[in-house]
């Protein structure tokens, strides 16, 4: 189940930079697939350990919102493969596909997920 512990224990990727003067000073660090969530301190750790507390926060606030949760890119690598579909299905597929602005592939892969309620 993809809960608040779920999305905790991926590994995110989180990059830091020094801030200027101007910035405040110390460090920043974020989450590089949500650069949206940050945190900041006067070492690394502790601006790590500020960003993990703000993605936290924001899992609290996006799970009970209902809210797509991004996972981390490295995660979503893709496979091709082939798949024998009836000819009516695909048009019906390309018909829906058309209309939502989505493509083939987004489609089946959220219907999958759908059925196997991921």
């Amino acid at each position: 189940m993809r809960n608040r512990d779920y999305y905790l224990a991926l590994e995110y990727g989180i990059a830091t930079r020094e801030l200027s003067e101007a910035e405040g000073g110390g460090i920043l660090a974020y989450y590089v697939d949500m650069p949206f969530i940050a945190g900041d301190g006067e070492s690394i750790e502790e601006a790590i350990n500020d960003a993990k507390l703000a993605f936290a926060s924001y899992l609290d606030v996006a799970l009970v919102k209902g809210d797509s949760i991004k996972e981390p890119s490295h995660l979503m690598k893709t496979k091709r493969i082939n798949i024998t579909i009836p000819a009516y299905a695909l048009e019906q597929i390309d018909n829906y596909t058309k209309s939502h602005n989505i493509n083939r592939s987004t489609f089946l892969v959220e219907s999958a997920l759908k059925q196997l309620m991921l």
